[in-house]
């Protein structure tokens, strides 16, 4: 599991600054966050931008949703600072499906989130991200973490774990290393493919 910072600097191919300065880029980082949403094969992934004002921010990701959407992509403001917008990059189909199991239903269940839909989820996600309080680490269901990896880290204190990753995990040691040699491979060939020029209707495919 991981220990959720606020904010995870990195970059993203569809990340521009729009002629109103909403969004900025951001400097890029090794880690397999959005392209891996963007190449289908994880659910879910957070970043942040700065930004200069919220009706741009909106205006941005407005346009930015109107591509996505025929891909079953959706990206959402989670968590506002001065200078910079928490995003979350997402498939809302696979999200509702991550969100069915019962293990991570049970989980959310128990920190209060009313599970009847992904989308009332998502909004008692945003509420915690925007009150404050300490970062709430069930996130991880909403990345794609293994429900056992998200407990695991919750009852443990963020000790103990088997192996230290893309997450800390506490069940299956061989299968997570599986996924993070997956997700850095996609990584990298998202990164090569963006550098010589690859534009966001190519990057972003429907699953």
């Amino acid at each position: 599991m991981y220990a959720f910072p606020p904010c995870r600097i990195i970059s993203h191919p569809f990340v521009r600054c729009g002629p109103e300065g909403g969004l900025t880029n951001v400097r890029r980082s090794d880690r397999p966050t959005g392209r891996t949403t963007l190449a289908g094969i994880k659910t879910g992934s957070l970043f942040t931008c700065a930004y200069t004002s919220r009706k741009s921010v909106e205006e941005s990701l407005r346009q930015l949703n109107r591509c996505f959407a025929p891909k079953g992509l959706c990206s959402l403001p989670l968590r506002y600072s001065e200078k910079n917008v928490l995003l979350y990059l997402f498939r809302p189909a696979e999200l509702s499906r991550d969100l069915q199991n019962s293990e991570a239903a049970e989980l959310l269940r128990q920190e209060g989130y009313p599970c009847e839909s992904c989308g009332k989820c998502l909004a008692a996600l945003t509420r915690k991200l925007r009150s404050g309080e300490e970062f709430p680490h069930e996130i991880g269901l909403f990345l794609s973490y293994p429900p056992e990896d998200v407990k695991g880290f919750i009852e443990n204190r963020a000790a103990n774990y088997k192996l230290s990753g893309l997450w800390k995990v506490y069940g299956d040691e061989k299968k997570a290393k599986e996924l993070f040699a997956k997700y850095k491979k996609c990584t990298d060939i998202y990164c090569e493919r963006y550098e010589a020029g690859c534009g966001i209707a190519e990057l972003a495919v429907a699953v």
